[in-house]
């Protein structure tokens, strides 16, 4: 919309102040409010203020819109509706804007603020996963202003290559690297090395995402909290504490139910996991939190990417469990202990982890042969191979059966 709001000042005969008047692009309708004072010299500062505001607003046509007034609205009528976790990313995204680019109008974030913003994040050591995360969440906040007609048109914006595919950042761990982080606690937290092994372990054993491991609760008002009216222990969660923002039933593996139950009834209020500050009894936030797991999997020295170096964290041990449980269930029950909105997920990064798990189990079971591929003689296969050395096994020695697999004649 390119038409401009002009505010006009009027007087009405039965009113001792002066009006303020403009006609709403959107409606075609008089819009007006008193100027507070008859003065007329006043009334037109008013009328001149309260024209900016418009202007800036949500009837600001595309190329003035401020980002400012951007990211306001955007925070308050789409931001405001979605789980904490999705505004804090968005926030961060917003932030990254701001500290690079420092637009003072929305049109300005284009195609070649986007590509500067890449470099610039790129520059300050940034992996390229973590930029893809911030140009995810900057294309759909640039896409409601679109959908609002605060933006002419959504510019391109060009994922990094690096960001494709299915590459993790980090890795599962095995029992020994898990053992080393819990020796490692009281170096960290010297002052509550208990309350830290026991989070630890209920990572490990939960698969909990980190904010809602800290959100985990006993309380029934609770956005995310422990459920113990059916046959099993489970998951209740509320719509708000959730991605998917819809409130939900999600089973709980029997060994974090079983270290759930240990704690006494009397104590089954308030958060599962009370983790404070040093000495204190004001709760630590889900960020500290999670910096306080990276310190203890850097002080173990357990490595999860030999890559780039990365130590464990609270994502690892959530990888961990899925890892674990992807040996054990069908894809369908991951899905649901993983609380992935999309099965695609959960068998993009787990199921296929288990794959040796698969043939060692098939193996296992099949009778007794001549051992892996690898060990036949080549002439089995068809081709002609050197004479054979006393003692060796050769075609004349096998025999293969109808499922195709060879055995000792």
């Amino acid at each position: 919309m390119t038409e401009e709001i002009r505010v006009t000042v009027m007087q009405y005969a039965d009113r001792p102040n002066l009006i303020l008047a403009y006609v709403d692009p959107i409606s075609n309708k008089r819009k007006t409010k008193s100027a507070g004072t008859a003065n007329e010299k006043d009334a037109w500062k008013a009328a001149a203020k309260w024209e900016e505001e418009l202007r800036a607003g949500p009837h600001c046509p595309p190329s003035k819109v401020t980002w400012k007034a951007f990211r306001q609205r955007y925070e308050e009528e789409h931001l405001a509706s979605l789980a904490p976790a999705s505004r804090q990313s968005a926030a961060i995204a917003l932030n990254r804007i701001e500290t690079y680019l420092n637009p003072d109008r929305l049109c300005k974030v284009n195609a070649s603020a986007l590509s500067t913003l890449q470099t610039r994040l790129r520059d300050t050591g940034i992996r390229e996963t973590s930029i893809a995360t911030v140009l995810r969440s900057v294309k759909a906040a640039l896409s409601w202003g679109v959908s609002v007609g605060m933006l002419a048109a959504m510019p391109k914006v060009v994922m990094p290559k690096g960001a494709k595919g299915k590459k993790m950042k980090g890795g599962a761990l095995v029992g020994e690297q898990f053992e080393r982080m819990l020796a490692a606690v009281p170096k960290i937290r010297p002052k509550d090395p208990a309350k830290w092994v026991r989070y630890l372990t209920g990572l490990w054993l939960s698969g909990l995402r980190l904010g809602e491991s800290v959100a985990l609760s006993w309380d029934d008002d609770s956005l995310f909290r422990v459920d113990l009216t059916g046959r099993h222990p489970r998951f209740r969660i509320k719509g708000g504490g959730q991605k998917s923002g819809q409130d939900e039933l999600t089973p709980m593996t029997p060994d974090f139910a079983e270290f759930l139950l240990r704690t006494p009834e009397a104590q089954r209020h308030g958060r599962v996991f009370r983790l404070n500050q040093d000495g204190g009894t004001i709760p630590i936030d889900t960020h500290h939190v999670g910096q306080v797991v990276d310190k203890i999997g850097k002080k173990a020295g357990v490595i999860v990417n030999a890559v780039d170096g990365k130590t464990a964290s609270a994502h690892d041990l959530r990888r961990t469990f899925g890892t674990r449980w992807a040996k054990r269930v069908m894809p369908a029950v991951l899905q649901r202990l993983m609380r992935h909105a999309n099965i695609g997920t959960t068998m993009q990064y787990y199921v296929d982890l288990a794959v040796d798990d698969m043939c060692d189990d098939l193996w296992a079971k099949h009778p007794a042969t001549l051992g892996p591929v690898s060990a036949l003689p080549s002439n089995i296969s068809g081709n002609i191979g050197p004479e054979l050395a006393a003692g060796e096994i050769g075609p004349d020695d096998v025999t293969q059966s109808t499922e195709g697999a060879y055995y000792r004649k």
